[in-house]
């Protein structure tokens, strides 16, 4: 499968609503990526034939942390390495801003892909502060 990696190429809301429509069920939400990537440290596309396969955002505290956001892969891509490959970028853009840490939050069926990627379980707190 030939695929096209872009490091803050251009992207529109509507590929990217439409991708996260296809890979995330239930989320069917517009959103305006656009207001948030302008905030991002980078984030990295993946295309097939033109047309947006992956996507991973990464944001970060201007330091030593950065963070692993909406990592996403269109259905019929997934299983490819296309995952993978987004997250070692995302690391190497990380590693090349000058952060020592990439923090990734996930769903539990997703850690067997995320220990693939080279995370490794640590402790966290988090807040719902739509219930607070």
């Amino acid at each position: 499968m030939d695929i096209e990696y872009t490091v803050c190429g251009s992207v529109t809301n509507e590929e990217l609503n439409l991708l996260f429509a296809d890979a995330w069920p239930g989320s069917r939400e517009e959103n305006d990526f656009q207001r948030v990537l302008r905030h991002s440290l980078g984030y990295i596309c993946a295309r097939k034939d033109r047309q947006l396969v992956g996507f991973v955002n990464v944001a970060w505290d201007g330091g030593a942390h950065a963070f692993l956001l909406d990592p996403t892969v269109r259905t019929d891509c997934q299983r490819a390495g296309i995952g993978c490959e987004l997250v070692r970028r995302a690391q190497e853009l990380a590693r090349k801003a000058g952060a020592e840490w990439l923090h990734v939050d996930f769903e539990p069926r997703l850690e067997e892909f995320y220990r693939r990627c080279g995370f490794r379980q640590s402790r966290a707190g988090l807040i719902n502060l739509k219930e607070v």
